[in-house]
């Protein structure tokens, strides 16, 4: 998460930014299908480091620990263990059967402003199935009705010609660039998109109904 973003910042009251961390304490898994992603646990740090160590997954991943090794995975989930009871922030994992990390999703929230961001990666294997564009609409309609987001915003390295287009094919609106700092201080030009609750819905459908 970087201060430049949100660029739309609409205030909602205390009640509700409350009521936004309540329901991120309260998450175990991304969306409710049968294979929804769970929540991270620090015994997840070898399989998703495993994941992550792959230069095709972390190389457009500008939110991930530098340098990236197991004892920093080990951190990574233990941060949004803490943001997650804080009402700010969560980490999920898609496990396979024989306990490999195939994905995860990082959910960034901003309370006050109910307003969230959603990053992540799969593994190479998955690739290529639609699991990605299909993933990301359920979970993009997940935070809006679960968490009760006004709005989404994502960013995507210049370079990241696949995000840049299934972003533009959702029908999210192009913001324009930002400066993005990694972990470790260094940065990088970031495209900004960004989505209504509103606009949503008009495109793909009404989803969940709120708790």
């Amino acid at each position: 998460m970087t201060d430049s973003i949100p660029i739309t910042r609409r205030n909602v009251s205390p009640e509700r930014a409350d009521g936004i961390r309540a329901r991120l304490r309260g998450a175990e898994t991304l969306t409710d299908q049968p294979d929804a992603s769970r929540i991270a646990v620090t015994s997840d740090a070898a399989s998703l480091f495993a994941l992550l160590s792959d230069p095709a997954v972390h190389t457009p991943i500008y939110t991930l620990p530098r340098p990236l090794t197991e004892a920093s995975t080990v951190a990574f989930i233990q941060q949004h263990l803490e943001e997650r009871e804080a009402g700010t922030g969560l980490l999920f994992v898609r496990a396979a059967d024989d306990g490999r990390v195939l994905g995860y999703s990082d959910v960034q929230v901003w309370p006050d402003l109910a307003a969230g961001e959603l990053g992540g990666a799969l593994h190479p294997s998955q690739h290529a199935k639609g699991q990605g564009t299909c993933g990301a609409i359920a979970s993009f309609n997940w935070m809006f009705e679960a968490l009760d987001l006004d709005l989404l915003c994502e960013t995507a390295s210049l370079e990241n010609i696949p995000t840049q287009r299934m972003l533009d094919g959702l029908g999210f609106a192009r913001m324009g660039e930002i400066e993005s700092v990694r972990p470790d201080g260094t940065s990088r030009r970031s495209l900004v998109w960004e989505m209504t609750r509103e606009d949503w819905r008009a495109r793909h459908g009404g989803g969940q109904k709120r708790s």
